[in-house]
């Protein structure tokens, strides 16, 4: 039951802080997350993967960042989410990673998989875990911090390489 709450608690405010970025507003946060059929939408693996990704919000990046108290970039961020709740141990870069697991569309996408992007001029040079409605968790850049992003942003769409799923469900 104290999951249950600070999963909602966490939800809420991640919710309530992206009410500039799209189209959530704090009012329908607050209505979506009373919705029972939120948390159980979510696997157990996936709860705790966003759990973890929740608790790196606001760190910063960088690049070749591998741990938390200096900086991460965003193969280090899933690399560390996906150890510390999952105990799954992946490969370093987003290239890498990106050969991990099983291809799904982009239409099948779940709470816990990975999203890739070319955000470098070449192919799955940047990686993030989706969340669900179009949302993901990432390391952007140099001089920004781990942050929620929306995946219907012209800039995503235009970079968007595909997808894996690692939790089986």
């Amino acid at each position: 039951m104290l999951r249950k709450h600070l999963l909602r608690a966490v939800l809420s405010a991640a919710l309530i802080s992206l009410s500039g970025v799209g189209s959530v507003h704090a009012s329908e946060a607050q209505a979506v997350l009373e919705e029972p059929s939120l948390l159980e939408r979510y696997s157990s693996s996936a709860q705790d993967l966003i759990l973890k990704g929740f608790e790196l919000i606001g760190i910063n990046y960088r690049f070749g960042g591998t741990n938390p108290d200096t900086g991460l970039d965003c193969s280090g961020f899933v690399q560390i989410v996906f150890k510390e709740a999952m105990g799954i141990l992946l490969p370093r870069s987003a290239r890498e990673q990106s050969q991990v697991g099983a291809v799904i569309d982009r239409d099948e996408l779940k709470a816990g998989d990975l999203v890739f992007f070319n955000t470098m001029r070449h192919a799955f040079s940047h990686v993030g875990i989706y969340l669900g409605d179009n949302r993901f968790l990432h390391a952007p850049r140099t001089g920004a911090e781990i942050r929620v992003e929306d995946m219907r942003q012209s800039y995503w769409i235009q970079r968007y390489n595909g997808a894996r799923r690692l939790l089986t469900r």
